[in-house]
């Protein structure tokens, strides 16, 4: 292993205006390249990663700043992964709403169209793990059908565009794709699901950008999860796509020993309104096989909700999200602040905790 005053030098010096396709492909895949840059244990890496595939890309590999610390614990694979509870492959029931491949009918009025089988980074909490890296194919077929299928749907007026991460599609491939779709007449809202601005910040140009503004409207929904994500290279990608024009909203992951207190939280939704992304979710972590580990207690989840409102500004208080097991979908929990009710009054607590009467 190389020293870590080394490592921590080289990583600094990240440069940043290499080419993502070259930051891509010389992301680290095996437990030997990643001994060479950090402490670990390439026996434990190497039985994670027999069941669940590792990539690091340069870009975020600089990010790791210490031993477990939040770029660690979402990049660098655990033996928790295979030992902790084993959870579901498929909690969410996405392959029985699937009627075509790589095609998800949940809600009636919209569909998650998976459109890309690579990631810039393979998380360590991904809800798609059972897929992404390894048992999963986008090819013009499934491109094709999933198309047909929309076409033929005239219930569908939105489709999301996920993966794998779509951002990885080429120029070309992403505006053809784009264009395909704003020919089908009902569809009236595009969004994509991504986590390039935070995981390969360079991967967004302003090409890419000028694409997505021809097929507005278009909305990008990004994932960061802690503070520290929130780079000078991360701050450039999206101020290039929100100069576009591109609303930005973030769908964060409640994770232990990432963001699971309240000032972290906190900290990283204010984070993200300098950098011009509206905190949206808090998605409450799924029981996915291989990645229990991260999960939290609803508890907690309220406890720290209850600390953003009225503690930060309303524009950074997201939705604390659940999604119900089996494909029963999205549910929104809040904190409790109705204390009892009358015929008269209400009795309510506010962020302080200090009881209101509220006439009915």
């Amino acid at each position: 292993m190389k020293n870590q005053n080394f490592f921590f030098a080289k990583k600094a010096n990240c440069p940043t205006h290499v080419d993502w396709h070259d930051l891509l492909s010389s992301s680290i895949t095996t437990s030997d390249e990643l001994a060479e840059y950090l402490p670990v244990k390439k026996n434990d890496i190497q039985k994670a990663t027999r069941k669940f595939p590792m990539r690091i890309n340069p870009y975020y590999l600089s990010l790791i700043k210490e031993v477990d610390d939040p770029a660690w614990k979402q990049s660098v694979p655990d033996l928790l992964e295979i030992s902790a509870p084993s959870g579901m492959e498929d909690p969410l029931a996405e392959e029985a709403q699937s009627p075509v491949p790589n095609l998800i009918h949940r809600y009636p009025d919209r569909v998650l169209f998976l459109v890309s089988d690579q990631c810039a980074m393979y998380c360590r909490h991904c809800m798609r793990k059972r897929r992404v890296g390894s048992r999963f194919a986008v090819t013009a077929d499934t491109i094709k059908e999933g198309l047909e299928y929309i076409r033929s749907h005239r219930a569908i007026r939105e489709v999301l565009l996920s993966g794998g991460d779509p951002l990885l599609l080429e120029d070309e491939a992403m505006d053809k794709l784009l264009l395909r779709l704003r020919a089908i007449e009902h569809v009236e809202i595009i969004r994509i699901h991504s986590r390039i601005p935070c995981t390969l910040p360079q991967r967004v140009t302003k090409d890419l950008a000028g694409i997505f503004k021809k097929y507005t409207p278009l909305y990008l929904n990004i994932q960061f999860n802690h503070y520290n994500e929130i780079t000078p290279e991360a701050s450039k990608a999206c101020s290039v796509l929100a100069n576009a024009g591109i609303p930005l909203g973030c769908q964060s992951v409640l994770l232990k020993g990432v963001n699971d207190t309240p000032s972290a939280m906190k900290k990283l939704m204010q984070g993200l309104l300098t950098i011009r992304v509206k905190p949206y979710y808090i998605h409450h972590a799924d029981f996915v096989e291989g990645a229990c580990h991260f999960r939290t207690s609803i508890k907690k989840g309220l406890a720290i909700m209850r600390e953003l409102y009225g503690h930060t500004s309303g524009l950074a208080a997201p939705h604390y999200m659940i999604d119900l097991p089996g494909g029963g979908g999205k549910v929104p929990l809040i904190p409790e602040y109705i204390m009892s009710e009358n015929n008269v009054n209400l009795l309510v607590k506010n962020y302080e905790g200090t009881i209101y009467k509220y006439p009915v």
